[in-house]
């Protein structure tokens, strides 16, 4: 059996670990709806996010609370806040999903190489995480986009940069106690290579905690894009929950268009609650303390 078998069978097993948590279950359909409602967005959104609208009287439909014509209302520019809000879905989702599976490829890797082998390799992988541990996220993206402009993939890139770290630690943290487990000893009796024990041996072994952190990662980023298309550092090209927040804060109306204010951060409280659910349901396999209580 190749290691992309055994790959897939423990993601097979891992449908079962969320189904068997009531919270978690909630938080996958809740993920699962914004997927969905991203992969559709040209075909359900009512409107060109980016048109400015008239009302039926032919008025500039400016501010206008929701509504049956407006179901959410619209902003300063007289832009329908539900059509934003559909396609903003897919620049969050995107970002959020990218730079949370690359962020677990990194930490994933680094923590199973530098726990597994030690020494030289362990010391200069750690440090290097130390000094990622160092960059606070927002000066580092303020400087990368200052460099390098606003683009959708730098801000990836930033997130990217900064979020792996924590999962390297904490996937070294058991790679050190699982490769004293005889089963690792035995498989290297018997002539395994090292990557065949790494990925075949370790890494199952531990696919509960990479979902763990997967799930934290992919909220971490969320927040992370949405804090900096706030702060004005996100991709002007596209639309998404933070950059509305600001295109509100720039207009001056967010004592008063409510409505302009609550659908985005509602969005992102509602999606970023969603993933902590799931990653409680792995927290209990990961820690069997919890399901002690």
């Amino acid at each position: 059996m190749n290691i992309a078998v055994t790959f897939g069978q423990g993601l097979v097993n891992q449908i079962g670990i969320i189904r068997q948590s009531r919270m978690g279950t909630v938080g996958a359909l809740i993920v699962l709806f914004f997927v969905v409602i991203a992969i559709l967005a040209p075909f359900i959104a009512p409107h060109d996010p980016w048109m400015t609208l008239k009302d039926a009287n032919g008025k500039i439909a400016s501010l206008r609370s929701p509504s049956v014509e407006f179901p959410l209302g619209t902003t300063f520019l007289a832009r329908d806040v539900l059509s934003q809000m559909i396609w903003a879905a897919r620049t969050t989702v995107f970002i959020g999903l990218i730079s949370g599976l690359i962020s677990i490829v990194i930490g994933a890797n680094v923590g199973l190489f530098s726990g597994y082998y030690g020494g030289r390799i362990d010391e200069a992988l750690m440090r290097f995480t130390d000094i990622i541990y160092g960059m606070p996220f927002l000066p580092f993206i303020i400087v990368l986009i200052a460099l390098f402009g606003r683009s959708q993939s730098f801000v990836i890139l930033a997130i990217v940069l900064i979020v792996w770290r924590t999962s390297a630690r904490v996937v070294r943290a058991q790679t050190l106690a699982l490769k004293q487990r005889q089963f690792v000893l035995a498989a290297k009796a018997r002539g395994c290579g090292d990557l065949r024990i790494i990925y075949r041996h370790i890494m199952p072994n531990i696919l509960p905690l990479l979902l763990l952190y997967t799930a934290f990662n992919i909220a971490w980023s969320i927040i992370a894009e949405a804090g900096a298309a706030f702060l004005g550092f996100g991709d002007p090209n596209h639309l998404s929950w933070g950059g509305m927040l600001y295109e509100l804060w720039i207009s001056g109306q967010s004592r008063t268009a409510w409505w302009w204010f609550a659908w985005p951060s509602i969005a992102i409280i509602t999606l970023v609650s969603a993933l902590v659910f799931i990653s409680r349901a792995y927290e209990e396999i990961a820690n069997p303390r919890l399901r002690q209580r």
